[in-house]
């Protein structure tokens, strides 16, 4: 039993996660932190990333920080190189960072779709490819895109959102196609409805939360926490033969109409 529980462990690992400076990205740093990995944490705005960081270091986690765009395929680049670099090779990617503007598709605005694009898909493509070609010449490395629900169904004034989660769905398993012989694997981790700053009115809203809770079979919202099991495994040596997977933890929401 204690050579299938050491699989799980990431000591010596280090890992890179964007849009990790709050919300669901903190919670997976803090999950991989815990199970040994090296985090590198990324995100836009220096002050809320270096107090992300600092919380985690509170914790004895090793913590680094890494401000860029995602967005920005040259700012990738170089921020990539940069990490290989100054605290070494990346390991473990889990591409988080997104966003989500409402609204209905035939009021919605084109510079808000190509906004949410480029956050939410472009961004994974970038620093995929790219931390891609550094594992690559390594012979492994563990890629986690976060999908979401989305990937799978659809709610009224959300339509770009789900083209954009859809989409980075099947480029997950692109990836996994392209890269697994190359020792890599890529996976989706998909998340249900969790409570977090972005979406506290939901949560507020007893009609939505009422609905909701009835739609899920665990009669409940998640809590980021119960993210950090699944994003272990599929980090870790646990998975190796794991790829082009997504992994919905959502409560059972995808199992039921």
């Amino acid at each position: 039993m204690q050579q299938v529980l050491e699989k799980f462990r990431l000591n010596g690992r280090r890992a890179l996660i964007t849009g990790s400076s709050g919300g669901i990205g903190l919670a997976l740093a803090r999950a991989l932190g815990q199970a040994g990995a090296t985090l590198i944490l990324n995100g836009r705005h220096s002050g809320k990333l270096q107090a992300a960081a600092q919380a985690l270091r509170a914790e004895s986690l090793s913590v680094n920080t890494a401000a860029f765009d995602v967005t920005d395929a040259d700012a990738v680049r170089q921020s990539i190189d940069a990490i290989e670099k100054d605290v070494g090779s990346i390991d473990i990617l889990v591409n988080n960072a997104g966003m989500q503007i409402r609204g209905p598709l035939h009021e919605y605005a084109d510079t808000d779709w190509h906004t949410l694009m480029r956050t939410n898909l472009d961004s994974v493509y970038f620093v995929g490819k790219t931390v891609a070609q550094k594992m690559i010449p390594r012979g492994c490395g563990k890629i986690i895109n976060i999908c979401s629900v989305q990937s799978e169904l659809g709610r009224p004034g959300i339509a770009p959102y789900t083209a954009s989660k859809g989409a980075v769905k099947m480029l997950t398993k692109g990836m996994a196609i392209d890269w697994g012989q190359f020792g890599i694997t890529v996976n989706g981790l998909g998340p249900g409805y969790f409570k977090t700053e972005l979406t506290e009115k939901l949560v507020a809203d007893p009609t939505f939360t009422g609905w909701l809770v009835g739609r899920t079979p665990s009669r409940r919202w998640g809590d980021v926490e119960d993210l950090g099991g699944a994003a272990v495994f599929l980090a870790s040596e646990a998975s190796c033969f794991v790829n082009g997977h997504i992994l919905y933890v959502d409560g059972g929401v995808t199992a039921t109409l």
